[in-house]
């Protein structure tokens, strides 16, 4: 009998909703009342008036950090010595994945609690105990696991609402490829990223984010185009947030994330976002598990309807220069890759095939 545990972790307090921004003093205060709040121009921006108001009536000091751009390690040192500095017992992010993977980081560093206000939902690092590091050129390092999730993570669906709607589009596309992934790791007892297996609560909440997606996905597109909120924006920023964040976390990830790895490596897919690369790369897995074709027909309208890729050439990728596709091929499916969390083996023959087989289905749909 397997000994290894099932292993389960979350962010200590979750909070969603319109004009939650205006709850962040009193959701802080029971962990000091000095606070870092580092930030892009947007995110400070976005946060400004619900910060500054919450902190006042709690009373709550904030010092305020201009976030650098890449969440390297210099930059992480800099802001743990600024949280040090000011004597603040809290840091705040306000952003993006990248800042919001530097505040962890450095907030572990300097013995402070980390919150998270996340000002788009393109991704699914405001929950997780891990930071992507990159070198100073901005290039990927490496991946940090941290010792706890964040204290707090807080969600305005207002401040969502008025984001770049490619962002929310890129995140159900990260988000989608929770429940095929988690789904292949439980299938072949892979070990998640706390060490464990994965419980079945795990692929309950997996299964639900692709349920949500599908059934909301475009009409959140709508209202974030509109900058409103509504239920459906509610139920896919949780989707994109929380449920992808758990399912990627205590779950794990397979061929999806493996192939955005190896298209990474295309310098003409750059422009892409790494959620419309994981979408691309969830097809290629439906592709090499043999789903039926239905289940296949009804990820690639998804896909299409809300404007995640389906073809190579969404991802700026000439399906002409086989050579780089097989380059991308043989990165996803190398040994040490979230390939191997699959239930069978996969070949990087195996890997090109089927991503040409993703693409034909794709430029078939677009009637190419």
């Amino acid at each position: 009998m397997d000994r290894t545990p099932k292993i389960f972790i979350s962010p200590s307090k979750y909070v969603q909703g319109s004009g939650v921004i205006l709850d962040i003093g009193k959701l802080i205060t029971p962990f000091g009342e000095r606070v870092a709040v580092a930030g892009g121009v947007r995110g400070l921006r976005e946060t400004h008036t619900g910060r500054k108001n919450s902190f006042r009536d709690n009373g709550v000091a904030q010092a305020e950090y201009g976030f650098g751009g890449d969440s390297t390690d210099m930059e992480i040192g800099r802001l743990a010595d600024f949280i040090i500095r000011n004597n603040c017992s809290v840091a705040v992010a306000c952003g993006g994945g990248k800042v919001i993977d530097t505040v962890k980081a450095a907030a572990e560093d300097a013995g402070a609690a980390a919150v998270i206000v996340p000002t788009v939902a393109s991704n699914d690092s405001p929950c997780s105990a891990l930071s992507v590091i990159y070198n100073e050129d901005g290039t990927f390092s490496r991946l940090r696991p941290l010792k706890r999730n964040p204290d707090i993570v807080l969600v305005d669906t207002s401040i969502i609402s008025r984001s770049p709607v490619r962002f929310l589009v890129a995140g159900m596309g990260d988000a989608l490829a929770t429940w095929f992934e988690a789904d292949a790791c439980y299938k072949s007892g892979a070990v998640n990223l706390p060490g464990g297996t994965i419980t079945a609560a795990c692929v309950a909440l997996a299964r639900l984010c692709y349920e949500t997606l599908i059934e909301f996905g475009f009409e959140a597109k709508q209202a974030c185009q509109a900058q409103t909120v509504n239920t459906a924006l509610e139920r896919v920023v949780e989707a994109n947030t929380l449920l992808s964040g758990i399912g990627f976390e205590s779950g794990g990830v397979a061929v999806a994330h493996a192939l955005s790895e190896g298209i990474s490596m295309i310098e003409e897919a750059h422009t892409c976002m790494h959620g419309e690369a994981v979408a691309f790369g969830l097809l290629v897995q439906l592709m090499l598990e043999s789903k039926k074709n239905d289940e296949i027909g009804k990820v690639f309208d998804f896909c299409f309807n809300v404007g995640l890729p389906v073809t190579l050439s969404d991802l700026n990728i000439d399906n002409n220069d086989v050579a780089a596709i097989r380059r991308v091929a043989e990165t996803a499916a190398a040994p040490g890759r979230p390939t191997d969390n699959m239930p069978f083996k996969v070949s990087p023959e195996m890997m090109y095939d089927a991503i040409f087989a993703a693409d034909a289905k794709g430029r078939e749909l677009k009637g190419y």
